[in-house]
């Protein structure tokens, strides 16, 4: 037999345990039955059950208007019950909300018990039609005699403030009010310890909260509260008052700056007296949040919260820790002096073992760079990407790592604190704050040239893209640095490491491309740069990715080109062997890849088979003892020459004299002319007849004296070439032109020109040439570090340099430049365009706060220095522009109009 009480339904429920579900189904079939009585009791038990099996997950909003029914009983116990399950179950959407206006004033007016159980429900189901309907009747209730309603009544104005703000104005003058309020009351948070010389007044503690909450969303609508809220700060001895007093402070004094200077004096006296970890803190915070440290006399103040936020770092709670890292990454960017003897200490914090700390250590590291302590903070960081291979590790873990060793893997043993997601953020943070701002904080770019190759071996998770955007860029951006950087490049070519490991096992494969570009577009600081070619074209880089070994076949073209281009400038027929076995070497390589699965790696090596074919034959035509024939090959070897050429770099070209590009290079096409047997002047339609003193002629140019008559298939007879072209036939020659022009735009099978060119030359010589010197010092030399490669350049550099580096900042690679292709296994935060040729990418070095997520980049060379200089045309009176391009490699100037 079912009972009506709660307690029966919970017993049923444990009782149930195996047929839960048939049980609730039968319970909710009764409490329907007993909902629809007219007695209150029974109806109010039955929303009772109703809501504890709402709190389990079954849906009551069927029984909304039997809730409104119960909230309206007159006997407390039962409104209490109703309250309780509006609280429970009703929403914003709430049909029968628009029912209890009316029922919420009435109570709202009632006895005192009744008053406090509406304004506790009433905070959980306002909505903004009943806010705007009952805000004046909540204001009135803060002048209640009973300091408990009045307290209610506060923090209910507060819900009602969220939903309606219109009601702001009039309620603020009752909440003002109310911070001078007298009555004690009772103690409102039980866990704040009170003792009898720091009493709590409850309306005054409940004011300050909600107003604490309120300004946050506007504050300057809250500045008249400012003088009460002082006198409260220097009154007060209770310790949460002023922690929500200060912090309100915090939001106002940004909007007032009188507060600054008048706060000073008592936050100091309180960070330097107070003993609670929480207001100590508190204080801080406002100091930094409220513009406090930037005043004038702000220096002091700041050096004595880094000395209590330092004291937070040494504490064994973690907690404490990590608020001191917050707050001190926030008086970084101003006081950046004061943290740096507190260097040692932050790094200890990079190796805690709670990761949000370490995070947020990280997150102050980068915020502390300067170009003073730049290189030590990232040789520390690199320490952590390369642990004590025998820390924290058990037999088992050293026997494995012996033996991979001795298979001849490299990688770095990872510590058991050292995730990959947090290595992955580790070195994003070290690429980030080095590239800030353009490299500003790099001072020696040969050490961070040789960083991003360190890093590159020991990161151990895949961040070669980042890497690779960087060599590219650098190279290109400082060309003091680049002979330093063609050292590097070549031992990353030669070095098997990357070659045996993927981007799936965290190997920075695609640092290689960076070295293939870097070798081919470089490759004149080389003093043999034929000695690389082996290295680019050896068959273990097949397992690279595609796009890496067409980067390669492209360089060891480029570096061929550049070798054989100097041969040819020097030639010595001693020089024909060696040229003719790298020839072969090439061939040979170039045949094997034309194979690859890739189609793009196909069509490059399958280009490159044929042109180096064409010189192999071409070689293999020369005699070296008929010194009287110039050489045959010499030109072969200056075809395969690449060089970046600008997409205008045409049309700046002078057309020189005696050129004339509108003469047919053969015969032109004969228009069909219909000719009878004896053709008269009258009737010869392509004639054209000259005005003055000129002759007629037709329109191939023939006079009408000189034309024959044409029968059966005869030709006409070849005429001398007018000695001077008149008004007409120069009309004609252009006619005839727009017609051949037309006929080519409308032939798929040829290319137009569509770029726009002054017919006739322009005068060069009367541009003015600027030389702009972008000779750089010469660098000092170095012991070479491998004597393997050392020969491969002509001046190698040296780590301890003094020079002062040039950054070209301005720009970004040239856009005829090639550039890296996005990285295949990139994650979706900032898609990169998938272009192997085109445009390059762009660097992102920045890093979302706080997430471990992978970021992207950006590469290049800078764009050719223009000097634009003015120059009056003759006869008009007007200036035309015209600029020379002075190239930045080799200096020569081309005029570009």
């Amino acid at each position: 037999m079912w009972e009506r009480t709660l307690q029966d339904l919970i017993r049923g429920l444990r009782a149930n345990k195996g047929d839960e579900a048939k049980f609730i189904a039968q319970a909710v079939e009764e409490i329907r039955r007993e909902i629809k009585n007219k007695d209150m009791e029974l109806k109010a038990g039955a929303v009772l059950k109703l809501t504890y099996l709402e709190m389990l997950g079954h849906d009551m909003s069927w029984a909304s208007f039997h809730v409104v029914e119960v909230m309206s009983s007159p006997k407390y116990h039962l409104k209490t019950v109703g309250y309780l399950a509006a609280t429970q179950s009703f929403s914003q959407d709430t049909d029968v909300l628009m029912l209890t206006t009316n029922l919420l004033k009435k109570d709202l007016t009632s006895n005192p018990a009744d008053v406090a159980v509406t304004l506790n429900g009433l905070t959980h189901i306002v909505s903004p039609d009943l806010a705007r309907d009952l805000s004046h009747d909540l204001v009135a209730l803060l002048n209640h005699s009973r300091p408990h309603i009045r307290k209610r009544a506060v923090i209910a104005v507060y819900k009602v403030l969220v939903k309606y703000p219109e009601a702001t104005p009039f309620a603020l003058t009752r909440l003002k009010e109310k911070l001078d309020d007298t009555d004690p009351g009772k103690y409102l948070l039980r866990r704040v310890p009170w003792t009898a010389n720091s009493p709590l007044p409850g309306v005054v503690a409940a004011t300050v909260n909600v107003l604490c909450e309120l300004v946050r969303r506007n504050p300057s609508d809250y500045l008249t509260l400012a003088p009460q809220l002082f006198h409260l700060l220097t009154t007060s001895s209770n310790n949460w008052m002023l922690i929500k007093i200060i912090k309100l402070f915090g939001f106002l004094s940004p909007h007032e700056p009188r507060l600054v200077k008048k706060l000073q004096p008592p936050i100091t006296e309180l960070i330097s007296t107070t003993a609670a970890i929480s207001l100590l803190y508190e204080c801080v915070h406002t100091c930094i949040v409220g513009g406090m440290l930037q005043s004038v006399s702000g220096h002091s103040l700041a050096e004595l919260c880094v000395t209590k936020l330092a004291a937070f770092l040494q504490d064994p709670d973690q907690n404490l820790k990590y608020i001191a890292l917050l707050a001190l990454v926030k008086i970084v960017p101003t006081h950046a002096h004061l943290l740096a003897k507190y260097q040692d200490m932050i790094f200890s914090s990079v190796n805690d073992m709670d990761i949000s700390i370490r995070m947020r250590a990280l997150d102050l590291l980068s915020a502390m760079v300067t170009p003073d302590n730049l290189q030590s903070i990232v040789q520390q960081l690199l320490s952590h990407l390369v642990p004590d291979p025998n820390l924290g590790q058990t037999a088992a873990q050293s026997l494995i790592q012996n033996t991979s060793s001795s298979n001849g893997n490299n990688r770095v043993a990872l510590s058991p604190n050292q995730s990959p997601a947090y290595r992955l953020t580790l070195s994003q943070r070290i690429l980030a704050m080095c590239s800030q701002d353009t490299y500003s904080n790099v001072t020696d770019f040969q050490w961070y040239l040789s960083v991003l190759v360190d890093l590159a071996y020991v990161a151990s998770v895949n961040v070669g893209a980042e890497i690779r955007d960087q060599l590219v860029d650098i190279v290109g951006r400082v060309r003091g640095v680049r002979r330093w950087g063609l050292e590097l490049m070549v031992r990353l070519l030669s070095d098997e490491t990357f070659l045996l490991g993927s981007k799936e096992d965290g190997s920075c494969v695609d640092v290689l491309w960076a070295a293939a570009w870097i070798c081919g577009e470089y490759c004149g600081e080389l003093a043999e740069p034929h000695k690389i070619l082996p290295y680019l074209l050896q068959p273990s880089i097949s397992t690279l990715p595609p796009e890496t070994i067409e980067m390669y076949l492209q360089a060891a073209t480029k570096v061929f080109g550049y070798w054989a281009a100097e041969l040819f400038r020097h030639w010595d027929d001693d020089d024909l062997p060696k040229v003719r076995d790298a020839v072969e070497s090439i061939i040979e390589r170039m045949n094997d890849f034309t194979s690859n699965p890739d189609i793009e790696v196909q069509e490059r090596a399958a280009n490159g088979l044929q042109l180096f074919t064409f010189v192999r034959a071409d070689l293999s035509s020369y005699h070296p003892k008929a010194p009287s024939k110039p050489p045959a090959h010499r030109a072969p070897l200056l075809c395969i020459r690449i060089e970046p050429v600008a997409a205008a770099a045409q049309a700046s070209v002078p057309i020189p004299d005696g050129l004339d590009l509108d003469s047919w290079i053969g015969p032109p096409p004969k228009e069909p002319v219909a000719i009878s047997e004896t053709v008269d002047d009258e009737d010869r339609p392509a004639r054209t007849k000259a005005k003055g003193k000129g002759k007629a002629k037709d329109s191939n140019g023939i006079s009408g004296k000189k034309r024959k008559k044409v029968r059966n298939g005869d030709t006409l007879a070849p005429s001398p070439v007018p000695e001077k072209e008149t008004a007409e036939e120069r009309a004609e020659r252009e006619r005839q032109r727009a017609l051949r022009l037309e006929r080519q735009r409308d032939d798929p099978y040829y290319i137009m020109d569509k770029s726009q060119r002054s017919p006739e030359p322009q005068d060069v010589d009367s541009i003015p040439i600027v030389h702009i010197d972008l000779d750089l010092p010469p660098m000092p030399e170095a012991p070479a570090q491998n004597t393997r490669l050392s020969s491969l350049l002509r001046d190698p550099p040296s780590m301890a340099c003094s020079e002062v580096f040039v950054i070209e900042k301005e720009g970004e690679m040239p856009e005829g430049a090639i550039t890296p292709p996005p990285p295949q296994s990139q994650p979706a935060s900032k898609p990169m365009t998938p272009i192997r040729n085109g445009t390059p990418s762009t660097l992102v070095p920045s890093f979302a706060e706080y997430v471990t997520e992978d970021e992207i980049p950006r590469i290049g060379t800078p764009e050719p220095i223009k000097v634009t200089r003015a120059k009056k045309s003759t006869g008009t009176g007007k200036k035309k522009k015209r600029a020379r391009v002075v190239d930045s490699g080799t200096g020569s100037a081309v005029d570009n109009s």
